[in-house]
């Protein structure tokens, strides 16, 4: 028994140094990286002082000032350089990167690209045009980490098809953002390079996954930025940030060599896809972007990618639209001064001239819980465990994490026990990753494909029975407190039900919070003044003079009509 017990004893000692060891070398795999980062910073840093004290004239304010289109104007008729462009807003990026912590990585090759296109044959439709990129989107020679320990060892080898596009357009590639850990969550915070803060207000997020995006362009450290969508990943930060963002159709654009936690997006398209898309301070310049991204080069690259050129004549039209809206989808109820900027930019449309339609998406109850969720979770969320190497799993993530590490059996007992209150759950929101239902086979796997496909056909009657050109409603907002995205998962069904749908749909600000909305905000009681509701209303209080945004949508492949449909709610919001 004592030698018995000495082997137990050794035994156990040796699994604490084993795990004790693990960890230490994930820990020092997390400080190089930010070692890494630190010393780019101080690297840039350096070069934009050069570069000040070669040009101490530069006219910083007034270049930064420019709206892109002036921009890439002056770019292409020779009377703005791009070193100059490139300078000034690597000086910008590390004034808001200081403030905000939404840089994950200089890209010292934009010196390189710099000199490039000095030697391009032809101008670009972005030539000479800073942009940056989010984390995943994959940048030769650098990591594309997720915001995952895991990736932090790894190197792409080489730019993703989006990047070679901008590349080849004269776009030069500077800076890589910040993201949540695995990009599940709409906050913006992981283990390894921190939490990223709202550009205006340090108490609250830029939102996610595309965070880092939405606080460097709206600190204005960007002029344009490339984002991803799998849930409102670039429409939710740019309603929290009061940026105009769309997400296109998915197979609109590549997502070549984007990286996903666990997914190749290359091989597999998934029932609720990936869409990567144009973050900016105006619709113009989501428009320019997509016209330069939709070229042959992108078709040459990437034969997925459909080849349909930009349609201008479809976004420069005037001609009325019918428009469907409605300021709630029933499922989670969203502040007071959210429904009230759909409620406004309706009235302006119809004193516009175009003809507005009451519309109420079908059964988001269901599209949110057996359709969204139970696509990430078919598994019960063990591929997605997986990728918390080590067990360090970000604050934000721990409750879904949690819920994801109950057992099966658990599982099954817990949805046992809770059934007889299903109607209940539904009013309180509790069917959360804990109790979804998950495919138990390949056929089950099937079955949730199919029952997808008849969502969208079921949706796209209504649709077309109003006879609809588009589609207004709202999206979540405004700017969440840190911290509160991870509790309230289920608050993104606006915006999560056209990725289901793999609708365009895209982002616009048309107001700011008032008094008055946080004064009615007080009186919010939500569905039924439950505790989500509560965390909502805890969530979005003190957000007076941050932005409100609306929602605008079209069917499939009609990415330049949501882009002009957005144009015409920018042009009305503008005015008034």
């Amino acid at each position: 028994p004592s030698a018995a017990l000495a082997l137990l004893s050794g035994s156990a000692a040796a699994v604490v140094v084993w795990k004790w060891l693990g960890n230490r070398q994930i820990q020092k795999k997390m400080e190089e990286a930010r070692r890494t980062r630190d010393e780019g910073v101080k690297k840039m840093a350096k070069v934009v002082q050069q570069f000040r004290e070669q040009v101490p004239s530069v006219q910083t304010d007034a270049i930064l000032s420019l709206p892109l289109l002036e921009l890439s104007r002056r770019l292409r008729e020779g009377s703005l350089s791009p070193k100059t462009v490139l300078y000034t807003y690597l000086e910008k990026a590390l004034e808001v990167t200081r403030q905000t912590n939404c840089l994950r990585h200089f890209i010292p090759e934009c010196e390189e690209q710099l000199q490039e296109i000095q030697w391009q044959e032809e101008k670009g439709l972005l030539y000479g045009i800073p942009v940056s990129i989010k984390d995943h989107i994959g940048h030769k020679g650098h990591l594309s980490t997720c915001g995952l320990v895991q990736c932090l060892g790894t190197v792409v080898q080489e730019d993703s098809v989006l990047v070679k596009v901008l590349k080849r357009q004269g776009a030069i590639p500077f800076a890589m953002t910040n993201v949540p850990q695995s990009l599940f969550s709409y906050d913006c915070s992981n283990p390894t390079f921190g939490q990223t803060l709202h550009p205006f207000n340090p108490q609250k997020s830029p939102g996610g996954s595309s965070g880092g995006e939405g606080a460097l362009i709206a600190g204005g450290g960007s002029i344009l930025g490339i984002g991803s969508d799998i849930g409102g990943s670039i429409r939710l930060p740019s309603s929290f940030c009061g940026l105009c963002g769309l997400k296109p159709t998915a197979e609109r654009l590549s997502v070549w060599r984007a990286r996903l936690p666990n997914m190749d997006v290359c091989s597999h398209p998934a029932p609720v896809p990936c869409a990567v898309g144009p973050m900016a301070r105006d619709v113009d310049s989501l428009a320019l972007c997509m016209k330069a991204l939709l070229c042959q080069e992108m078709f040459r690259l990437d034969p997925a990618v459909p080849p349909i050129p930009f349609d201008e004549e479809v976004y420069s039209s005037s001609a009325p639209l019918r428009v469907g809206y409605y300021d709630t989808d029933g499922y989670f109820p969203l502040p007071p001064c959210m429904r009230r900027a759909v409620q406004e930019t309706r009235g302006a449309l119809q004193a516009a001239g175009h003809q507005l339609v009451p519309f109420s998406p079908p059964r988001i109850h269901y599209v949110m819980t057996e359709l969204f969720l139970k696509t990430f979770f078919a598994d019960g969320g063990r591929a997605w465990l997986d990728v918390f190497t080590g067990g360090i799993v970000d604050p934000s993530l721990k409750s879904q994490v949690n819920g994801c590490k109950i057992p099966r059996l658990g599982k099954k007992l817990l949805a046992l026990i809770l059934k007889p209150l299903q109607f209940l759950l539904l009013l309180l929101k509790l069917k959360n990753v804990a109790t979804i239902s998950t495919c138990r086979s390949v056929k089950e796997m099937w079955n949730h494909h199919h029952e997808i496909q008849a969502y969208r056909t079921e949706f796209i009657a209504r649709w077309r029975e109003l006879q609809l050109d588009v589609v207004l409603c709202p999206v979540l907002g405004p700017a969440f407190t840190t911290g509160y995205p991870g509790k309230l998962l289920t608050a993104i069904s606006s915006t999560m039900l056209y990725n289901v749908l793999n609708f365009p749909a895209g982002v616009v600000p048309v107001s700011t919070v008032t008094e008055a909305d946080e004064e009615e905000l007080k009186l919010y009681r939500g569905c039924c003044g439950d505790p989500w509701d509560r965390t909502l209303k805890q969530a979005v209080a003190g957000a007076a003079g941050l932005p409100v945004a609306v929602q605008c949508v079209a069917l499939p492949w009609r990415d330049e009509l949501c882009l002009r449909f957005m144009k015409e709610v920018e042009t009305l919001s503008r005015e008034k």
